[in-house]
């Protein structure tokens, strides 16, 4: 089997790493794994499925699964018609006209996602060749994958062009968005077409595109996190492959990047220091590259609970409707606190408080109750250094269950926080009886450097009740780094509502800003980490919130402030 194979087969899995492994160690892998790198000591090993034991937190470490990564934006009800409004209010309509007439020219704006409907004019030139550079189709192992990689299908310029020019389209790129997220979310950021007599216009129209269609992640991992059949879920190792071609195609000084990711999880450690998020920090501030990413809609989904870490037992119930096939959860501690847990059944039925010193997995199954129930526990998590219990419910029974935390070392101030699986992945209702609605924007939003937004409603000045809100669970990293409109966004598949439609026109701005900045010469050394102040400094601050704020980060996305904080205006 090739490395191509490999990649792709269900018979293997995929271990993140962020150092290379010694060659003594390799032959446990057995024959023919493979070996992918995405930059320095960072890469994926792809080994054969069964010689490996079951995925595990406290085996593999936890920080070398692959997480499953939603999409943060739906089809919205509403008109067809294009809404000049949510682009209005973000000052990017006022910048695409002189005398700035900042269009996106001179810039790539990479999309990461369902991959686009390339042969739609809201992507082509006025003489109908493409405004695409590239795109890189994961899931089609027919043709070359791009340089460097080694499995999908790179379509260039070129061969698009020529598709477009011929009566089958697809004989010569086979690439389908099938799903419409991805052609959504571009055509908001750098759409441009005149559609009966109406234009339609992303917040940058003259932007140039690199698209990456991620493949959907591998059964072995939807079946770990419970993920529903039905629901669309990318693993995390695709996605830095994607974020390293978008990449690939910066010019320091000449021509930049910005990177939108419209995918988001609820679980993870929520304060930047994943091996995904240090990657997007790393990409983050290099010359000519933005990474924009959405705080996703898990705010309102009862999904993240919070609370002082304390000496005696505090409960914690959890809601779980009928025909619920399993759902996970993280119980995150804070350093140098220690906890224990103990489970309670809807029936009553008890399992006494977990000593982990014995063990570091502890599996059991119910004798009046269906359910079987893994926990895994870390006692220094390496992303952290906090302690972490990875808990997988598998065919939980309908009722409030309830997880007893207590401190077996406390500290002053501190917490324990618990996430639940993304909403959408859950088949059936979990929800916490008393949650809270603060740090639940979806990973990766994190970054110190790379631009986080949260969502609110132009149409009415309103925070979205779906949207993530900050700060990060540490309390130490401000995020959202700002708001911007994502209800009832105009794209070319109708309107779209989420996070990811928030990232989406943010995305198009920063290529507005990229444009002046680098492409005209005016700050040609400009990065990810200026971009994002430039982008606070210009924000509208929300009056009557606390500055910054967990829902609105700085403020309102506002390019024209923006400009006229540089002008000294």
């Amino acid at each position: 089997m090739d490395c191509r194979e490999k990649i792709v087969s269900e018979d293997s899995i995929s271990i993140i790493l962020d150092f290379r492994l010694p060659e003594q160690i390799l032959p446990l892998f057995g024959e023919g794994f493979c070996y992918q790198q995405i930059e320095g000591t960072l890469g994926v090993y792809y080994v054969n499925r069964d010689l490996q034991p079951p995925l595990s937190a406290s085996q593999y470490l936890y920080r070398y699964i692959p997480q499953l990564y939603g999409l943060e934006s739906f089809p919205a009800a509403g008109s067809r018609e294009f809404n000049r409004q949510p682009l209005e209010v973000s000052g990017i309509l006022a910048q695409q006209r002189p005398p700035l007439s900042l269009t996106g020219r001179g810039v790539l704006l990479a999309v990461i996602d369902t991959g686009i409907d390339y042969e739609d004019p809201a992507f082509r030139y006025s003489d109908g060749s493409t405004r695409i550079r590239a795109i890189w189709d994961q899931t089609d192992q027919s043709g070359e994958p791009p340089e460097g990689f080694a499995y999908g299908t790179l379509y260039t310029r070129e061969q698009i062009d020529e598709a477009l020019s011929s009566a089958d389209p697809g004989q010569i790129v086979a690439q389908r968005d099938e799903i419409g997220h991805g052609t959504a979310l571009a055509s908001a950021a750098a759409g441009s077409r005149l559609d009966g007599g109406v234009t339609f216009t992303g917040a940058a129209p003259d932007a140039e595109l690199v698209v990456v269609k991620l493949k959907q992640a591998k059964q072995y991992l939807r079946d770990y996190y419970f993920t529903k059949p039905d629901v669309p879920a990318y693993s995390t190792d695709d996605l830095m492959f994607g974020i390293k071609f978008a990449e690939s195609f910066a010019v320091s000084f000449f021509q930049p990047v910005v990177i939108l990711l419209g995918v988001g999880t609820s679980l993870g450690c929520h304060n930047g220091t994943s091996l995904l998020s240090e990657y997007i920090q790393s990409v983050s501030q290099r010359l000519g590259r933005v990474v924009v990413t959405g705080g996703g809609n898990e705010g309102n989904s009862a999904g993240h609970f919070r609370a002082i870490l304390e000496d005696t037992m505090r409960p914690v119930e959890i809601r779980v409707g009928e025909n619920t096939r399993g759902f996970m959860a993280e119980l995150w501690g804070m350093q140098p606190a220690e906890f224990r847990i103990s489970v309670r059944s809807p029936g009553g039925e008890m399992i006494s408080e977990v000593d982990f010193r014995l063990s570091r997995a502890v599996d059991y199954t119910f004798v009046y109750e269906r359910t079987r129930l893994r926990m895994d526990y870390v006692p220094n998590e390496r992303n952290t250094g906090d302690e972490l219990i990875v808990l997988r419910f598998d065919n939980p029974t309908p009722g409030i269950w309830t997880i007893l935390v207590r401190g077996e070392r406390t500290v002053p101030n501190a917490i324990f926080d618990l996430w639940l699986s993304p909403r959408q992945f859950i088949d059936g209702e979990v929800s916490f009886l008393t949650p809270s609605p603060e740090v639940t924007l979806t990973m990766p939003s994190y970054e110190p450097d790379a631009v986080s937004v949260s969502t609110y409603n132009s149409q009415n000045g309103s925070f979205y009740f779906l949207s993530g809100q900050g700060f990060s669970r540490t309390g130490k990293m401000i995020k959202p780094d700002l708001a911007a409109p994502g209800v009832s966004i105009s794209t070319i598949r109708g309107p779209y509502s989420g996070g990811a439609m928030a990232a989406a026109l943010t995305a198009g701005a920063v290529a507005q800003l990229l444009q002046w900045a680098v492409a005209e010469r005016n700050a040609p050394f400009v990065s990810g980490r200026e971009i994002r102040t430039y982008l606070t400094r210009g924000a509208r601050e929300e009056t009557g919130e606390d500055y910054p704020s967990r829902r609105w980060g700085y403020g309102r996305l506002d390019l024209r402030k923006t400009f006229d904080e540089i002008a000294g205006i």
